[in-house]
């Protein structure tokens, strides 16, 4: 593995940083009187010019997007994760339209890429993701208990999701649905996932869900959502009948690596901001950049990060040189450890700044959101040490 940046990523990551300083970060301050579930309006003119400027699609390797491997994207990725709130969206690198997009690419048929996958690709509409649900354990994916049932030329659907994201952004016209299609079947060949466009009847927006009291509408927002006898034609089912639980764990690798390459810059965004801070404060007579404590908080959050950015350059790697199995160790790795590492940076941060760090003053408050957040989506950290623990046992039971 290579430790430097090739030329291809270097000369994006040179763009991806001028559009930066020049755009993202002077509309940030927008944010803080942006309310409800649309998208704020500085989205659609950053978008415009991101596309203009071959920013586009950077996430999504093969004819569909910008050529660029997991590797090459994971430092761009990191760029924008130092505005989560805008820069992926303007990039059209936002989840869950990132996830939908390469499960369209890989497991879709060409009139649903036609239909789907195209304005997708162009930014002209949204979508959504719907497989967790309220009255199961949602993080064993086998637990589903939304039934998708056929009937003659059609599928039936019925089901209740919640925080299913992106549904509450009005450009939302579609939704990846995860539900049973034999109960019967082996465990790991029950589910099957089919499209469902919004505005099928018995599709239900029942209400928006918040997190931590934020709408979270800047990344689509989520929903409860509830389908109740929804009729689609057979032609709308992904791949086959039994093979929702494979697709998920496709869709779900790329998924949990973008988190983190993103999770990288927004704690890289949270030391510069602890750092500024503690230079420019002084209580009790001297800068708080000279109190022990907060030197140490300093010190440790590099420490991290640069440790937690290794571990996901390797899997990026191993990604692209062994494929998503072959790197199933690394990417669970990551997605337990880095959420945690830049979790505790921006609570540092936070207490750096005191009662602004809580504030709409500074990104930090929506950044730790954030990060806790990604402690629980795509599988809370204690299913992933689970499942890493039975691996790295059974390496030995033979032994």
């Amino acid at each position: 593995m290579e430790f430097g940046f090739d030329a291809k990523t270097e000369d994006y990551r040179k763009r991806l940083q001028s559009f930066m300083d020049e755009h993202v970060y002077p509309a940030e301050p927008s944010l803080s009187s942006h309310t409800g579930w649309e998208p704020p309006p500085v989205l659609a003119e950053l978008q415009a010019r991101a596309k203009s400027e071959g920013l586009w699609n950077l996430f999504l390797p093969g004819e569909h997007g910008a050529g660029l491997t997991n590797l090459q994207y994971a430092p761009l990725a990191e760029i924008t994760g130092r505005s989560p709130s805008l820069a992926p969206a303007a990039l059209n690198c936002a989840a869950p339209d990132t996830g939908n997009m390469e499960v369209l690419a890989e497991f879709g048929s060409p009139e649903q890429q036609r239909e789907w996958l195209e304005p997708l690709l162009r930014g002209e509409i949204r979508s959504a993701f719907a497989m967790t649900e309220p009255g199961v354990a949602s993080s064993d994916a086998t637990n589903i208990g939304t039934r998708i049932a056929r009937d003659g030329d059609e599928y039936v659907i019925n089901g209740h999701k919640f925080y299913i994201s992106g549904a509450m952004n009005p450009n939302c016209k579609i939704f990846i649905v995860m539900g049973k299609t034999d109960p019967s079947a082996e465990r790991h060949v029950q589910q099957s996932m089919i499209l469902v466009p919004r505005d099928t009847p018995g599709l239900t927006v029942k209400r928006g869900m918040r997190v931590f009291g934020y709408t979270d509408g800047d990344h689509g927002g989520h929903a409860e959502v509830l389908f109740e006898d929804v009729r689609v034609p057979a032609s709308n089912l992904i791949g086959t009948e039994g093979s929702g639980f494979a697709i998920s764990q496709a869709r779900l690798g790329p998924g949990r690596i973008h988190h983190c390459m993103r999770l990288i810059g927004m704690g890289e965004r949270a030391l510069e901001l602890m750092c500024t801070r503690a230079l420019s404060r002084t209580p009790f007579g001297r800068p708080l950049a000279e109190q022990g404590v907060v030197q140490d908080w300093i010190a440790e959050s590099r420490v991290r990060l640069e440790q937690a950015r290794l571990l996901v350059l390797k899997a990026a790697w191993l990604m692209d040189t062994v494929g998503n199995k072959g790197a199933h160790t690394e990417i669970q790795a990551i997605k337990i450890t880095v959420p945690s590492t830049v979790e505790w940076i921006i609570d540092k941060a936070i207490q750096t700044y005191g009662a602004a760090g809580v504030s709409q003053d500074t990104p930090l408050a929506a950044l730790w959101t954030a990060a806790r957040t990604l402690r629980l989506a795509d599988g809370p950290d204690e299913v992933h040490k689970r499942s890493l623990a039975r691996r790295e046992l059974n390496r030995w039971r033979d032994r």
